[in-house]
């Protein structure tokens, strides 16, 4: 069905900002906005926007809360801007292996704090759409985080694994010695019952084999 048809095809548009959705960074720093896009079919005249704190995607740019808007004509050639905020770096490629369209905000602020959208849309999938949102957290500084439990709890397991393999290893040993003993036995054993049959003349010893 043409409707069902439509669906796929914009389905095939998938925008991402990487494993997690958070990112949190120092006052007055630096800090990297990831995001690729995937699409099955290739794309054509590609237009890609930023935005903070809203997902509003009907208002013409440029916007105060636009921060980045930049177009890519195919996979042969790299984005190129065309509008974005003084503050706002464009860091990505879409001539190598991953569509990246990632970008850095510099100077970070306490105001800078929000929800930031990264938007995809694609004529070429009958101008399918397609956005993916981070979070970004500014403080001011950073907590290092106690790891004592954590490498404590690490050697009580690396300990008892090293003695299970410990204890696995002497079995082995042992089962092995106890092996080794009751073959020795059990030689024994048949050679000491070979010497009495041929000492008493039984059947199976040499003294059957004597003529009459």
């Amino acid at each position: 069905l043409p409707g069902l048809h439509i669906f796929a095809i914009t389905l095939a548009l998938e925008v991402s900002v990487g494993k997690t959705n958070t990112v949190m960074a120092l006052n007055n720093s630096n800090v990297l906005l990831p995001c690729v896009f995937t699409t099955c079919i290739g794309f054509q005249d590609l237009v890609f926007s930023w935005y903070f704190n809203t997902t509003e995607l009907l208002i013409l740019p440029p916007l105060p809360l636009q921060i980045y808007q930049g177009k890519i004509k195919n996979k042969a050639t790299e984005p190129t801007p065309i509008w974005h905020n003084p503050r706002v770096e464009f860091v990505g490629s879409t001539t190598k292996k991953d569509n990246n369209i990632s970008i850095v905000l510099n100077g970070v602020e306490f105001s800078d704090a929000g929800k930031y959208t990264c938007h995809v849309k694609n004529p070429k999938e009958r101008n399918a759409q397609h956005n993916a949102t981070i979070f970004l957290t500014v403080v001011h500084k950073m907590v290092e985080t106690d790891n004592t439990v954590t490498l404590i709890i690490v050697g009580v397991v690396g300990g008892l694994i090293g003695l299970l393999i410990l204890f696995m290893l002497i079995k082995r040993v042992v089962l092995f010695i106890i092996k080794k003993t009751q073959d020795g036995k059990k030689e024994c054993l048949v050679s000491s019952s070979g010497n009495d049959n041929t000492e008493n003349g039984l059947a199976g010893s040499k003294a059957e084999q004597k003529a009459p």
